[in-house]
C-alpha cells in the first residue's frame, strides 16, 4: 500500500511520501536507543511540562490539524475538532497525575524481613507502535502521552493512508519540547515492521488494529520475549431492555453506531432489543438513521462523511450483500450514493442469523444490525456470541438487570445507559479476540514499566 494522503471525499491523491530505507531505519532505531539514556533521567516535572505544552499547541492549531485529519480520512469536521481537543484533554491528564500513577508503592518491610521494601515504576525502552488511520491523533495519542511520562521513548509506524497526521504527531512533540529522537515516525510498510519489532533495541510494542494484524505483532513480540498491548476489533452489542428510557437510548444508539462515519472499533454494531419494545425502538432508531445527512465532510452540517478507503467501502457493501442474499432485510440505507468519494448510507439490517458473514464479522462502517430477544437471558448469550469482547452497552432503569450486564457481559468495559467511548481517566481495552492488555488511567501508564521490587535491608 503506498504512503499517501487520498481524499476520500473525492479519491484525489493529494501527497505521496517515500517510505524509509533500511539505513535511515537504523538510523532512527539508533537515535532512539541513544535518546533513551537521556530521556529515562529526566524528571516527571519536566515530562509533564512538556506534555501541558503539547497540549497547548494542539488546542491553539485544532482548526488546521482538525481539517488535515478530516482531509486524510474523512470523518466530518466536528468529530475531527473533538478528537484534536481529546488528545489535549489525554496530555494533560498525563501530565497532572503522572507522579501519583507512578509512585512506588511501600510493603511492610517487617513481613519480608526488610527495613524498607517497596516496588517501583521504571520506563523499558524504545516502544513501537503500530496505529491504524479512524482516529489518526488519538489512538496515537492513547499510548504516547502515558508511555513518554513514564520515560520510554515512542516509534510510530502509522497506517500508510495517514502520513501527513503521523508526521505531525513527530512535530507535534518536538515542538513541545521533547528531546532529540524520544518520539519518531518511521515512514515505512507493513513489511518493516517485523524486523523493527525484533530489534533487541525496541523493548515493547502496541497495536490498534485488525484481530489478525494483533495475532502477528502477539506473536513476533512473544517470541521476542517483549510485552504487548493490543486493542483489536469489535462487535459491540447496545442491549435496550423494557425499563429504558427509549427516546434518549434511540438517539444515543444513532450516535454510538455512526461516530466516526461508523468505523470505530467500540461503535455499537449489534442492537439487541427485548421483544416488547422492539418495534417502538426500531421505528425511532431507523427514522433518526435515515435522517442524518451525507455530505462533504468539510461541511459543518454534515453527519456522515465518506469511508476512509475504497476498499473499507467494498468490505462494508460485501457484508451487507451477503446478509440480504441469505434473507436479511434492509429497513434504511444500504446502496452505495452516486458520485465521487468512497461514501456508504447510514443502514439497519435486521433478520441477520448465524450463517450470515455480518452475525460475526465486523461491520467498519455506519450499518446497524437489528435483534429482537424475549428476556435478559436470550439478550446476555446473544450479546456474548461473538469472537469480540471490546466494549458494551445496556439501557435499563432496573438495578438487578444492570447488575446482571456488568457480571455477564464479556467485555473490557460495560457502560449502562450510556455510549461506550474512552476517557483517560478509565482503563481501556479488550478480552477474546479483542485483544489483550489496557491502554489510559493507571493500568496505562504502567503497562510499559518494569515493575520493580526494592528490599533494602538494616546491614
Amino acid at each position: 500500500m503506498p504512503i499517501a494522503t487520498v481524499n476520500p471525499a473525492t479519491g484525489e491523491v493529494l501527497k505521496c511520501f517515500d517510505p524509509l530505507s533500511p539505513e535511515e531505519i537504523e538510523t532512527r532505531l539508533q537515535r532512539a536507543a541513544s535518546a533513551f539514556t537521556r530521556y529515562r533521567l529526566t524528571s516527571i516535572e519536566d515530562r509533564g511540562r512538556w506534555l501541558e505544552a503539547a497540549a497547548g499547541i494542539l488546542e491553539g492549531g485544532a482548526a488546521s490539524i482538525a481539517e488535515m485529519v478530516t482531509t486524510e480520512m474523512g470523518k466530518p469536521i466536528s468529530a475531527a475538532r473533538a478528537e484534536v481537543e481529546k488528545c489535549a484533554r489525554g496530555c494533560r491528564f498525563y501530565a497532572r497525575s503522572g507522579r501519583e500513577l507512578l509512585a512506588d508503592e511501600p510493603v511492610d518491610g517487617s513481613a519480608v524481613g526488610a527495613r524498607r521494601a517497596y516496588a517501583c515504576y521504571q520506563p523499558l525502552g524504545p516502544v513501537l507502535a503500530v496505529m491504524p488511520w479512524n482516529f489518526p491523533l488519538w489512538q496515537v495519542m492513547r499510548f504516547a502521552a502515558p508511555a513518554l511520562m513514564a520515560g520510554n521513548v515512542a516509534l510510530l509506524k502509522h497506517s500508510s493512508n495517514v502520513p501527513q497526521s503521523a508526521l505531525f504527531l513527530e512535530e507535534l512533540f518536538q515542538r513541545a519540547g521533547f528531546g532529540d529522537g524520544v518520539f519518531q515516525t518511521l515512514l515505512m510498510g507493513a513489511d518493516q515492521v517485523e524486523p523493527v519489532l525484533r530489534d533487541p533495541r525496541v523493548r515493547a510494542a502496541t497495536l490498534t488494529g485488525s484481530t489478525p494484524a494483533g495475532r502477528s505483532i502477539g506473536a513476533i513480540a512473544g517470541g521476542a520475549l517483549k510485552p504487548s498491548v493490543l486493542e483489536l476489533g469489535g462487535s459491540d452489542p447496545f442491549i435496550v431492555m423494557p425499563s429504558a428510557d427509549l427516546e434518549r437510548a434511540a438517539e444515543v444508539a444513532v450516535r454510538a453506531r455512526c461516530q466516526n462515519n461508523g468505523q470505530s472499533c467500540i461503535a455499537a454494531k449489534r442492537f439487541i432489543v427485548h421483544d416488547s419494545v422492539a418495534d417502538d425502538f426500531e421505528r425511532r432508531f431507523v427514522d433518526r438513521m435515515g435522517a442524518l445527512r451525507l455530505g462533504d465532510p468539510l461541511d459543518e452540517d454534515t453527519d456522515i462523511g465518506p469511508l476512509a478507503t475504497e476498499q473499507g467501502r467494498l468490505d462494508v457493501e460485501e457484508l451487507v450483500a451477503d446478509a440480504v442474499d441469505k434473507g436479511a432485510s434492509l429497513l434504511c440505507g444500504g446502496r452505495r450514493p452516486e458520485g465521487a468519494g468512497w461514501y456508504y448510507p447510514p443502514t439497519v439490517v435486521s433478520g441477520v442469523t448465524p450463517a450470515m458473514r455480518m452475525f460475526s464479522e465486523e461491520v467498519f462502517g455506519p450499518v446497524a444490525s437489528l435483534f429482537r430477544v424475549g428476556d435478559i437471558d436470550e439478550a446476555v448469550a446473544l450479546a456474548n456470541a461473538t469472537d469480540f469482547g471490546l466494549g458494551s452497552n445496556a439501557w435499563t432503569q432496573d438495578p438487578a438487570e444492570q447488575d446482571r450486564f456488568v457480571r455477564d457481559l464479556d467485555a473490557g468495559a460495560v457502560f449502562i445507559n450510556g455510549m461506550t467511548t474512552s476517557y483517560p481517566e478509565l482503563p481501556f481495552g479488550g478480552v477474546k479476540e479483542s485483544g489483550y492488555g489496557r491502554e489510559l488511567a493507571a493500568h496505562g501508564i504502567r503497562e510499559f514499566c518494569n515493575v520493580k521490587t526494592v528490599w533494602l535491608g538494616g546491614g
